[in-house]
């Protein structure tokens, strides 16, 4: 199945089940959720997937189940965040053969690589497959930047480098992406809590967090912002605001999956090094969920707003 980058794509959270084993029928019942609220596609393996605690076979069970479910209603984006490169291509040719639409990649993860080992790594994953690549850029939490320069090198080599997840937590980044590169790569937000305003200068899409827990509120931000309806747009957004911010934090995977409980389509089965939350930080995250569905919106209609102009 093709891609476009634009739109909601979830960064979606591993399901686990008591005794540590990957939970396909919850992670079911979550994709469906996904799919009601109108995403536009689904990413596995990334960082909220729990990627570094993962097999290769599971990596690979969970594309073939996922694009089995989702039966082309959404593209399927198979997260590369190996620790070799060598295991790196390994990945991205199983994440080809299991039926996934394109690829997100992250740079070397395990080892701080300058710029030429960093645009080594991508070459050699876009020259492996013919499936169309987002970069991955987030220099805060993983120490590593793709410049503008680096990416101006990266696309005139590899023309399946086709987007950006820009993490980079400036929201100007957005314009320098779009000045100097027009429309030949284009820009997903990372970061919740700049969704809305990355959106309104110019991204074409959300590669989101609390989507998990949260879906119809996501699409509908999108959606709305999007069609200009702002005013509609911005209530959500800022009723959304504090759960947002709990993408923002070492314990992102724990929150969320704290929420996707609470929501009823989650649970908090993480797989270790992760516990989950104790004492005051879970009762601070708690508390923002609860006040949250307290006073969780009543959402306008969303779906189809461009399609009929509006």
């Amino acid at each position: 199945m093709s891609i476009v980058w634009e739109g909601v794509m979830p960064a979606i959270t591993t399901k686990f089940t008591a005794d540590d084993q990957i939970d396909f029928n919850l992670g079911k019942i979550n994709l469906q959720a996904q799919l009601d609220a109108g995403v536009h596609g689904i990413i596995l393996g990334g960082t909220l997937g729990e990627a570094s605690t993962l097999t290769l076979k599971e990596k690979e069970e969970l594309t073939v189940q996922t694009v089995d479910f989702v039966a082309g209603a959404v593209p399927v984006v198979m997260n590369i965040a190996e620790a070799s490169t060598r295991d790196a291509i390994a990945a991205v040719k199983a994440a080809e053969k299991n039926g996934a639409s394109a690829l997100m990649a992250l740079p070397p993860m395990r080892y701080k690589a300058n710029s030429y080992e960093v645009m080594e790594w991508f070459n050699t994953i876009a020259a492996n497959t013919g499936l169309d690549i987002m970069i991955y850029n987030n220099p805060v939490d993983y120490g590593i930047e793709v410049t503008l320069d680096m990416f101006e090198i990266l696309v005139s080599k590899n023309e399946n480098i086709k987007a950006v997840k820009d993490s980079a937590r400036d929201i100007s980044n957005v314009t320098r992406i779009r000045n100097r590169f027009g429309e030949r790569l284009k820009v997903l937000c990372g970061v919740d809590t700049l969704a809305m305003e990355s959106l309104l200068m110019g991204a074409d899409g959300w590669v989101a967090g609390l989507v998990c827990a949260f879906p119809a509120e996501t699409v509908a931000v999108y959606e709305l912002t999007k069609a200009g309806r702002l005013t509609e747009a911005l209530e959500i957004y800022r009723w959304f605001l504090p759960l947002l911010e709990l993408d923002i934090n070492p314990q992102l995977v724990q929150n969320i999956k704290m929420a996707e409980v609470a929501t009823g389509i989650g649970s908090e089965y993480v797989r270790g090094p992760r516990l989950p939350l104790q004492g005051k930080e879970r009762e601070r995250v708690t508390q923002i969920i609860s006040s949250s569905l307290e006073t969780r919106p009543t959402l306008p209609e969303y779906k189809g707003l461009r399609a009929v102009g509006v």
